[in-house]
C-alpha cells in the first residue's frame, strides 16, 4: 500500500489546532477594501474554524 499524499493546496491554507480542529483564514480581504466597513475589514483579519460539513473531506486531504 503506497503512502497517502497530502493535498498541497489544502496544506498551505489550513492548519490543525492542538485539539485537532481545522483553522482557516477568511476570504475577501485582498483587494477592493474601500467599500468595506472598518468593522468588516477588522473581522476578516481573524482566522476561523472550518465548517463541520467540510471537515470530513479535508481530513482526507490532510492525512498527517
Amino acid at each position: 500500500m503506497p503512502k497517502m499524499k497530502t493535498n498541497r493546496s489544502a496544506a498551505k491554507r489550513i492548519k490543525k489546532t492542538a485539539t485537532g480542529k481545522l483553522k482557516r483564514h477568511k476570504s475577501m480581504h485582498s483587494h477592493i477594501l474601500t467599500k468595506k466597513s472598518p468593522k468588516r475589514r477588522r473581522n476578516l483579519r481573524k482566522a476561523t474554524l472550518i465548517a463541520r460539513s467540510d471537515v470530513k473531506n479535508l481530513k482526507v486531504m490532510l492525512p498527517n
